[in-house]
């Protein structure tokens, strides 16, 4: 298996469409042969309830649980945490006690890596690594960022989403600065589009008019749909809910266009001169 990419899917508006693209995505990929692990960075527990889990309080290890034994140096299997969903991916789910980490990490040594070092024996298992983010700019999200190698950033079709687009960007700098210089941002990912109206080609355009130049704007779009909430609620995602829905099909074309930017990354990567 070639070397895994971890995704963070961050924005730190709520509402925006993170956990079901981070569950979309995933399902695509996987669709497309990639071996996918889903990472649940959120408190709330939002997309391990999507995925079927709804008895969090049961389940025997979250990433919680891996960052509380990293973080006192006790040893846990990271296997013991990752739960197989049907639909072929995979994922480490969570639960409120991760909230009381962000209280934690305050104190304990590089903290911003506590994530990252709970992933690292993962990475060679999976072709991708997607990680849910919680809707803020704490020190989860931070480690989210510091185990990433690139930022998808979904935005809701809505002026006031948009807006708010230069907090999360220069976050993403200051990480990059001080803690992992190789993130990257892949792009901005149109959510919630309602093309009845005009205003998402407004968002669009503002957009990129602000920040066209320094990113990505995905050419897909993620239309809203009645089908695409009513599955949050089945343990499914809109492939095995409403497979041949405007939704599913949107999912589909953006995880091609994830590839293939991928694949062109990879073939204009500078090769290392092996001959010294």
């Amino acid at each position: 298996m070639s070397q895994s990419k971890v995704i963070a899917i961050a924005n730190q508006k709520g509402g925006v469409g993170k956990t079901t693209t981070v569950f979309s995505l995933g399902v695509a990929l996987a669709q497309s042969g990639k071996k996918v692990l889903l990472v649940d960075a959120d408190p709330q527990g939002d997309l391990t309830t999507y995925m079927g889990w709804y008895e969090q309080d049961s389940l025997e290890n979250t990433l919680a649980d891996l960052m509380e034994h990293s973080m006192n140096d006790k040893g846990l299997e990271v296997e013991s945490a990752v739960l197989s969903h049907k639909e072929n991916i995979d994922l480490i789910p969570s639960d409120l006690d991760l909230s009381a980490m962000e209280v934690s990490l305050v104190n304990v040594m590089s903290r911003e890596y506590t994530m990252k070092n709970c992933l690292k024996d993962l990475r060679n298992k999976y072709d991708y690594v997607l990680i849910d983010c919680m809707p803020s700019l704490g020190m989860i999200t931070i480690n989210a960022l510091a185990s990433a190698d690139s930022v998808i950033i979904p935005v809701q079709a809505q002026y006031l989403a948009a807006k708010g687009m230069g907090h999360l960007l220069r976050t993403v700098s200051k990480v990059r600065r001080q803690i992992n210089p190789n993130l990257k941002v892949d792009g901005i990912l149109l959510t919630l589009v309602d093309k009845r109206t005009n205003l998402s080609r407004e968002t669009k355009e503002v957009l990129q008019e602000n920040y066209g130049s320094v990113v990505k704007i995905y050419d897909t779009q993620i239309p809203m749909a009645i089908k695409a909430a009513e599955s949050t609620s089945q343990g499914k995602s809109v492939f095995a809910y409403d497979k041949n829905g405007t939704v599913a099909q949107a999912y589909s074309l953006f995880a091609k266009e994830v590839l293939k930017d991928d694949a062109e990354r990879k073939q204009n990567a500078p090769t290392k001169d092996i001959s010294r």
